[in-house]
C-alpha cells in the first residue's frame, strides 16, 4: 500500500510505501496508486485540490478538526477522518493567552515599554469572570480546564443542550450575563454569521469577544461597529475575511488583538499529529476502522 505523508521517517507498517509532500511546490511524481493521503496541515488550497487527482485513494486524513472543504471534492467511497484532538490544547493555550493579554491590558504595557514609560494602572482580570463558551466540544472542554484553574466562572453552550451544557436557543438570556464571550464554533451553513449585531448587542459593556473558531461565526463588521463605539472589546484569531485586510479598522481599534489564525499550530500539535497517522496506518493494515471518521467508506 502507498500512502502519500506529509512527513518521513514515521514508524509503519510492513508492506506501506511512503511517499512525502509537505505542500510545498514539487510533489513526488507517479501518485496513482496512493490510496491513503495525508493532507499537510496550514498549506493552503492546493492540498484540497490534490484528492481529485489520486485514482486509487481510499481514505483522506485531514489534521484539521473542520473538514468541510474538503466534502465537495471528496470522491465517493472515500472515507475521511479529521483531526479532531490534536489542536485542543495548542488552541486552549492561545486562547488563554488572548484573554489574559485582553484583561491585564499586555499591549498596554508593551507600547509603554517600548516608549520607555512607566504607566502604573490597574487592570480586568481572569479570576471571577463570567465566561460563556460557544461551541462546548473537544477544544471547548480544554479551554474550560484553564478558565477553571483562573477561577473564572464558565457557562457551556452547544448546538443542542445536555446536562451542563445549555443549547445554542439559549443564547438571547446568556449573552447579557457574559464579561467574555469566547467562540469555538465550526464553520459551515448553520454557524454563519450566528453572533450577529442582535448577539453582539446583546452583551454587557466592556465584554470581550474572543473568537478561535472560525471568523464567519461573527459578523465582522457588526463586532467592528461594537468595537468603535467602545462599548466591547475582541481578541481574535480567526476573521471574516482571512486574511484581513490591512486597511481594515479592527487592526487600530483600541481594545483589539488580532493573531493571524496560529491558535492550533504550537509545538505540541506535530508530534500528536504523527502519532495520529501511525495508528492510523496500523489501523488501514489491520482492516480496521478509522480514528475520528466523519465519512465512511461508500457514503457521502
Amino acid at each position: 500500500m502507498r500512502v502519500l505523508v506529509p512527513w518521513g521517517d514515521l514508524v509503519v507498517p510492513a508492506g506501506v510505501e511512503v511517499s512525502v509532500w509537505d505542500g510545498g511546490e514539487e510533489l513526488p511524481g507517479g501518485l496513482g496508486d496512493v490510496e491513503f493521503f495525508v493532507l499537510p496541515y496550514d498549506r493552503g488550497r492546493r492540498p484540497v485540490e490534490l484528492i481529485a487527482e489520486l485514482p486509487a485513494v481510499r481514505a483522506v486524513q485531514t489534521l484539521n478538526a473542520g473538514f468541510e472543504e474538503i466534502l465537495p471534492v471528496l470522491p465517493a467511497g472515500v472515507c475521511l477522518a479529521n483531526g479532531r484532538g490534536l489542536h485542543d490544547l495548542s488552541v486552549a493555550e492561545h486562547t488563554l493567552a488572548l484573554i489574559l493579554a485582553a484583561q491585564r491590558d499586555l499591549p498596554r504595557w508593551a507600547r509603554a515599554q517600548a516608549a520607555g514609560v512607566w504607566d502604573h494602572a490597574h487592570t480586568r482580570s481572569l479570576a471571577d469572570s463570567r465566561v460563556l463558551i460557544l461551541g462546548y466540544g473537544s477544544i471547548g472542554r480544554a479551554i474550560e480546564r484553564y478558565l477553571l484553574a483562573g477561577e473564572a466562572v464558565v457557562t457551556r453552550v452547544a448546538r443542542t443542550a445536555r446536562a451542563g451544557v445549555h443549547g445554542i436557543d439559549e443564547l438571547p438570556k446568556l449573552l447579557p450575563e457574559a464579561d467574555i464571550l469566547v467562540a469555538v464554533l465550526p464553520g459551515g451553513a448553520q454557524t454563519w454569521g450566528l453572533l450577529g449585531a442582535a448577539e453582539l448587542a446583546a452583551l454587557p459593556d466592556g465584554a470581550l469577544v474572543v473568537n478561535v473558531g472560525r471568523g464567519t461565526s461573527v459578523d465582522t463588521a457588526a463586532l467592528t461597529a461594537e468595537v468603535a463605539a467602545g462599548r466591547l472589546r475582541a481578541a481574535l484569531d480567526v476573521v471574516a475575511p482571512e486574511p484581513l485586510p490591512s486597511g481594515h479598522p479592527l487592526w487600530s481599534l483600541p481594545g483589539v488583538i488580532i493573531t493571524p489564525h496560529v491558535a492550533g499550530g504550537s509545538d505540541s500539535f506535530t508530534p500528536r499529529a504523527r502519532r495520529l497517522v501511525e495508528r492510523q496506518l496500523a489501523h488501514l493494515v489491520a482492516g480496521e476502522e478509522l480514528e475520528n471518521l466523519v465519512v465512511p467508506g461508500g457514503h457521502r
